[in-house]
């Protein structure tokens, strides 16, 4: 291949007429004979390793080609060829030897070619050569091996190609720029190899001599062309190398025998190189920034940064490693990116952004405060569109700002950087602020502009909802609050570990915390410079005693404070103040800084004060400080003193219109002269001062409220100084540490943004873009736990669903609602974030229900919205004719109230497609059954009812929210009749608060109170039948049969909610009577056992006793009475004396007839078993607790008592049947009482309050009444006689033990006197006459055999015996002798006491005979 490729170059030098002619002279010229010399010994090479044989033989013949002036255009090109091809055939690679002196002599003779142009074509065909060659030097594995010198070279020769290509064809030119990037690419492609302890070996010049050497440009150089004279005449020295020659022998031909050392490139070449791509930003000489590059259509700048950003591509985040190049970034890059930022040519703007975003990706960490610049100084001045820039500016900018906003950790960054350090500006709150503003349209149409700021705000909310999914367990917990219990020194505060979350995440939020708390003391001291200080000291942010070193601090490092104010706070005379002065005056690091830079920097801090003494203070304060900082430039602090009075002087006098006659340089260094200690100042020293202050303006005024600043040269110097000193940078990762911050900051604007877009927008993929950020802010706002933020979105997107604008018809917004396709999506969200973020939706719910209730008015609700899901095995009911729990179906209510609308979508549907009214209906169009169809699938895409159905997961204080909006929305109840609409609102939302309610019986105790006091609002204030009462009495029964079961701590609670039943208004309580005693069988029937309270039994017996005169209810409400007290199976002492008052309430009413009336009777007689039963269990337990056994068996007592009361009011009944029945009952209720083991005296209680008043209410009766009136009275009077001597003679004995048993006894000889006597009205009969002798008869020899009745007893005080006889001589005179006739009444034998004997006799049969045979 080597032998051809010298064929090809002698072969061209042949075509030469001027190479042609040498061939016959006698000896070759020198090219020629080292081509014929490499050809002759290439061959005899084969015989070594190829790899030992060093590349500089074989290649040196071609070089002297490439290096030689004689050759022409074709020529030197043939050569470049063969050179490229040797070089990319891989004819030698690393493992050759000499691989790096081959390298170098290629590049040195390649730099240094030479040629003679015959045309500019051939010309511009060996210029890519050229750069074909060096590119492929550096882009090949060989490139490692060249030294700094070499790759220099490479660059400037390529530059400089690329200047000449500027006169010559354009795919040179294109070629030529080509190269260069590929080189920058390829140079720095491999400083992520580079050790970062590398030193300067190898740097072609010391790194302090820099700027006088190759790659910078010096204000000496007038224009770039001066400079491309320079690269590439005035130092050819520098691209020239060692011409080397090789013999046949192999030996260098210059006769050096030592083989030279060359280092490969690395750092220090990158830096000259970087330095040299920097300095051309600084060309904005005469030409300005329109100098175009050779007169191409690029100009320097612009291809400069171009370069600059292919060299951080490919250097990334090797950057970072070398301190040299970092610091190049930081303040040369950065300077000049900050000047060429605000060019009117949108390319170059659009390039300085893209660097900035590459450094932001790559080396964040190092440049903190130049970011913040950058952002404050030309982000936010060109993308607001103001201060002069023009309409492209301000979108590259904005499109800039959108790019960094779609890194998803930009804002985070942003916002803990900046927003979260006292010392910087609230960089994210101002980036979102103008996001938010641009996405306005003001008075205009939608702009590219505003969709544009938009997206910006939704790649901002699309990342904190992506950094929500990245922590488990969403929601996340809400921050801790923050607030400062004591004084610290703000000033100070650093953080431990500024790379561990745990550490910073902390110490951050607490900086925001303290530079809020700044920021109002800030506003305070504008307003009252004493009161602010006390404010700040109030919070802890300035000590209780202040000190000098505080106030400075909070002076140097708060924003927002009225410089006036600041600058007469620190000229005033006081002590404190001048302490002040001097501490504010050391927070300034005036180290290598000249004088007038110095002067800018402070004064920038504060506005320099009117008042002359004022000005001195202030001045002498900052001597002090620069001369103690800048030692050896000064005498004394005077001299400073001086020299900064006269900088300012002198910038009055050359910046001030009223100046005429301005100030010299001469007359500024005379009026200096022996100023200095007595000696005069450098003279440089003050004329670069002269010279500073002239060309610019030491500003000494700043106005609040001015706008962006411009970034000034001592801006700048400030910067960087801070920048050393400043906290590091905070990277953030995908956890959102500080999202609830951030979102609660820019929420408001940015929602309010996104819906106007929403509102103006028409296209599709803008629509959908603010329906997902809607999404995405309720996501956010759900898991940061910020309600408020939800609420206001969902109020934002309830007035975009149009259902809440107020229409004439109801066809109209069904139809409008159907094309209008923005608010059917609006819709869809909003009923999403419902079913997705309900449990953070508070006040919103409201608006969610008006929605709601305009689809329900609208007919245009599924019917299932309104059924719960509190028994999965219930049906899902209909708005009529629900199906209760026992399976009664519900008929629809029949009353004067207005018959409801039907509901549901399909219902209205078919209304809107039926043909069959009444009146002639046109057919609806296509447009219309299309809407209906839209509607349809946008409804059933909302889920509405799975808001109410799914209400059980709500949170308890949104579901409280949700309950309180229902009630809200069915307006208060009113007295009289409501509207129609009204009505049906308030069903409605009574019966979506019934389902949420029986859906959450879990957490019932939260609802309870609201529902209930809403329930009674409506009971109580309703006068006529109709459907809301309705639904509230039978919501309530609802609620109760499906809770009692599981809610045993409110079931008490709940029964006495029924009590609001018994306070419904007669008419309408007589409506539903028979539906409520039906629903309360049910409820019965149900949840007897768990019904335990007195409290709800009342409540039960109450409505059931109503029932009892009710002639449709009366069967439904015995039937749940039966099933109580039927065999003991419900009857408990809770209820039992409950029940016993409905059972003679039913017992009593004609209503269900005799038989019913008997029934009733039975179940009270029935009903002494279980106080059987229950005193059996109490006499078990006796023995256990006496206390409670006495406790029992009273109550049981009474018990007995009131039962033995019931029945003896049914006996005055008027009903014969009944009448009997009742004494009878009573006979046995009281005969049962022996196994009730009830105390003595419960007797005496029972003959007074119950017999003798049952005996006298019947005899009074059958005095007063005629028989028609009550037929069968003397039955029922020999009855109650007969009764009265049964149970006298069976409880005798107990009886005759009470210490007032002679009263009692009295009293029963008094009744029988009574009814011996009394005269029956009507056909009479002598029946009773008879009957009363024989049952006295009876009772008295019983008495007698069981010695309670003999001669000369005492029993209760006075001769038993006499007394006894005298009644009886009034009841009938014979009954003594015919049952004594032994004995006198007035004998008085010796008192037979009542024994043990006696009470045996009882239970004898033949002492009981003669009872027996008068039963």
């Amino acid at each position: 291949m080597i032998s051809a490729e010298v064929g090809a170059v002698l072969a061209t030098m042949r075509r030469n007429s001027r190479w042609a002619g040498r061939y016959e002279e006698q000896l070759d010229h020198s090219l020629i004979y080292s081509l014929k010399l490499l050809r002759r010994s290439i061959f005899s090479w084969t015989k070594k390793p190829w790899n030992s044989i060093n590349p500089c033989l074989y290649l040196a013949p071609f070089l002297d080609v490439v290096r030689s002036d004689e050759t022409g255009a074709p020529i030197t090109g043939t050569a470049l060829s063969a050179v490229y091809k040797i070089l990319t055939s891989d004819v030698f690679d690393l493992r050759t030897s000499h691989v790096d002196e081959a390298m170098h002599a290629i590049v040195e003779s390649v730099t240094s070619c030479r040629f003679e142009v015959t045309d500019p074509a051939s010309e511009e065909a060996v210029l890519m050569k050229i750069l074909q060659v060096l590119l492929a030097c550096i882009g090949g594995d060989m490139g490692a091996v060249l030294g700094h010198r070499d790759v220099c070279n490479v660059v400037n020769t390529t530059f400089r190609v690329v200047h000449q290509a500027g006169n010559k064809s354009e795919l040179l030119q294109r070629v030529a720029r080509h190269t260069m990037h590929e080189l920058v690419r390829a140079i720095f492609g491999h400083l992520s190899s580079m050790d970062p302890l590398a030193g300067n070996n190898g740097l072609l010049v010391p790194w302090s001599n820099v700027e006088n050497n190759v790659g910078v440009v010096s204000s000496s150089f007038s224009s770039f062309f001066s400079l491309l004279d320079y690269l590439g005449n005035g130092n050819a020295e520098l691209a020239t190398g060692l011409l080397v020659k090789v013999s046949e022998e192999g030996k260098l031909r210059n006769g050096e025998e030592e083989q030279r050392t060359i280092e490969p490139y690395g750092v220090p070449c990158m830096v000259e190189i970087f330095h040299f791509l920097c300095s051309l930003l600084n060309m904005v000489g005469p030409y300005g920034l329109g100098e175009s590059l050779g007169g191409t259509d690029e100009d320097v700048p612009q291809f400069a940064l171009a370069l600059i950003n292919s060299a951080i591509e490919f250097g990334g985040p090797s950057f970072g490693k070398h301190q040299r190049l970092i610091s190049l970034v930081r303040d040369e890059l950065f300077r000049n990116l900050m000047q060429m930022g605000l060019s009117s040519n949108p390319i170059i703007l659009s390039m300085v952004c893209s660097i900035v975003l590459n450094l932001y990706h790559h080396l964040r960490s190092y440049i903190k405060l130049q970011l913040e610049a950058f952002f404050s100084f030309i982000i936010m001045r060109l993308a607001q569109g103001k201060f002069g820039a023009s309409y492209q500016q301000q979108e590259v900018a904005m499109e800039t700002l959108v790019d960094f906003c779609r890194q998803p950790n930009f804002m985070p960054e942003m916002y803990a950087n900046f927003d979260c350090d006292i010392t910087c500006s609230n960089t994210f709150e101002e980036l979102a602020n103008l996001l938010s503003k641009s996405a306005f349209p003001v008075n205009c149409p939608l702009s590219a502009m505003h969709v544009l700021a938009l997206e910006g705000l939704l790649a901002i909310i699309h990342s904190m909802a992506d950094r929500v999914d990245s922590v488990p367990g969403s929601p996340l917990e809400p921050p801790t609050f923050l607030e400062i219990q004591a004084y610290v020194p703000f000033w100070n505060m650093r953080c431990d570990d500024y790379k561990e979350p745990s550490s910073w995440v902390e110490f951050v939020r607490k900086q925001k915390y303290i530079k809020r708390r700044l920021m109002i003391g800030a506003d305070h001291f504008n307003r009252d410079p004493k009161k602010g200080l006390e404010f700040l000291q109030g919070i802890h942010l300035l000590p209780e005693k202040l000190d000098p070193q505080s106030v400075a601090s909070f002076f140097r490092y708060t924003t927002g404070l009225d410089k006036n104010l600041l600058g007469d706070f620190l000229g005033d005379r006081d002590d404190f103040c001048l302490q002040v002065l001097a501490e504010f005056t050391r927070t300034f690091d005036f180290s290598s800084t000249s004088l007038d830079a110095a002067l800018r920097t402070f004064l920038e801090s504060f506005r320099l004060p009117g008042e002359a003494q004022k000005i001195e203070r202030v001045m002498d304060a900052f001597s002090q400080r620069y001369c103690e900082q800048c030692v050896n430039v000064f005498a004394n602090k005077d001299a400073a003193f001086v020299l900064a009075y006269s900088v300012i002087m002198l910038n009055t006098d050359q910046h001030k219109p009223q100046v005429k006659k301005k100030m010299s340089e001469d007359d500024f260094i005379r009026n200096l002269r022996a100023a200095n200690g007595g000696v005069d100042f450098p003279r440089e020293m003050l004329s670069e001062l002269y010279q500073s202050v002239a060309k610019n303006e030491i500003r000494i005024s700043y106005d609040l409220g001015a706008g962006i600043p411009e970034m000034t040269h001592s801006r700048w110097l400030d910067l960087i100084r801070r920048s050393r000193k400043t906290s590091p940078y905070i990277v953030c990762d995908s956890r959102p540490f500080l999202d609830h911050d951030m979102f609660a900051i820019m929420s408001g604007p940015t929602i309010a943004a996104i819906s106007v877009v929403f509102d103006h927008a028409e296209d599709e993929e803008v629509l959908r873009g603010c329906l997902d950020g809607f999404l995405a802010v309720a996501k956010i706002s759900a898991s940061h736990h910020l309600e408020d933020i939800l609420d206001d979105l969902v109020v934002s997107l309830c007035k975009f669903t149009t259902l809440l604008n107020p229409t004439a018809s109801m066809e109209e917004p069904v139809l409008a609602f159907g094309e209008d396709s923005k608010a059917r999506m609006a819709a869809v969200t909003v009923f999403t974030i419902a079913n997705k973020y309900g449990d953070f939706i508070r006040n919103g719910w409201r608006n969610i229900l008006d929605c709601i209730l305009r689809l329900h008015k609208l007919g245009l609700l599924p019917s299932r919205v309104t059924s719960d899901a509190a028994d999965d095995t219930d049906a899902a009911s209909e708005s009529q004719g629900k199906m209760i729990a026992g399976g009664l179906s519900v008929p629809p209510l029949v009353s004067a109230g207005v018959r409801r609308r039907s509901s549901g979508l399909m219902s209205r549907f078919s209304q809107l497609l039926s043909l069959e009214a009444d009146e002639p209906r046109s057919q609806p169009s296509e447009q219309q059954v299309a809407a209906h169809q839209r509607i349809l699938q946008t409804i059933e895409a909302c889920h509405i009812d799975n808001i109410f159905s799914e209400s059980k997961f709500l949170q308890a204080e949104s579901l409280l929210h949700l309950a309180k909006a229902l009630i809200w929305a069915a307006g208060r109840p009113q007295k009289g009749t409501s509207s129609p609409e009204d009505e049906d609102t308030a069903v409605f939302c009574l019966e979506l608060l019934i389902a949420i309610t029986l859906n959450n019986r879990d957490r019932i105790l939260l609802l309870w109170q609201g529902v209930y006091e809403h329930m009674a609002g409506i009971v109580q204030t309703t006068v006529v039948p109709c459907l809301l009462v309705e639904k509230a009495v039978f919501g309530l029964l609802r609620i109760c049969q499906r809770l009692l079961p599981y809610k045993e701590n409110l079931a008490e609670e709940l029964l006495r909610s029924l009590q609001l039943i018994l306070k419904l208004d007669a008419r309408v309580a007589d409506a539903f009577c028979e539906r409520i005693t039906q629903e309360v069988m049910q409820l019965v029937r149900a949840n007897a056992g768990h019904i335990k309270s007195p409290m709800g039994w009342r409540t039960i017996s109450s409505l059931l006793s109503i029932t009892a005169r009710h002639p449709d209810a009366s069967e439904s409400g015995f039937e749940a009475l039966y099933f109580i007290m039927h065999d003991g199976a419900h009857l408990t002492p809770a209820n039992y004396v409950l029940c016993l008052d409905a059972a003679r309430a039913f017992a009593e009413t004609r209503v269900g007839g005799v038989e019913r009336s008997l029934k009733a009777l039975d179940l009270l007689s029935e009903s002494v078993n279980s106080l059987i039963k229950w005193s059996q269990v109490a006499t078990g337990e006796s023995d256990e607790n006496k206390e409670d056994s006495v406790r029992a068996s009273q109550e049981l007592a009474e018990m007995w008592i009131r039962l033995a009361q019931g029945l003896r009011r049914v006996c005055g009944e008027q009903r014969e049947e009944v009448r009997n029945c009742a004494i009878l009952s009573l006979q046995r209720c009281l005969t049962a009482a022996e196994s009730l083991h009830l105390p003595a005296m419960v007797w005496i209680q029972c003959f007074d309050q119950v017999i003798f008043v049952m005996l006298d209410d019947l005899l009074d009766i059958a005095l007063r009444n005629s028989p028609k009136e009550y037929r069968g009275m003397e039955g029922t009077l020999h009855h109650a006689m007969k009764f009265l001597s049964k149970i006298f003679l069976q409880f005798l004995d107990q009886l005759a033990l009470l210490p007032n048993f002679r009263a009692l006894w009295l009293a029963v000889l008094s009744r029988m006197e009574m009814y011996m006597k009394a005269r029956l009205r009507g056909k009479g009969s002598d029946k009773l006459q008879e009957l009363v002798p024989e049952l006295l008869r009876n009772i008295l020899l019983i008495m007698h055999a069981r010695g309670v009745l003999v001669q000369g007893s005492t029993l209760g005080g006075d001769s038993l015996w006499e007394l006894t006889w005298h009644h009886v001589q009034t009841i009938s005179p014979a009954l003594q002798p015919d049952i004594f006739p032994d004995e006198k009444a007035s004998s008085t034998p010796s008192p037979a006491p009542v024994t043990p004997a006696v009470s045996q006799a009882v239970d004898d049969p033949a002492e009981q005979q003669p009872a027996e045979q008068v039963e």
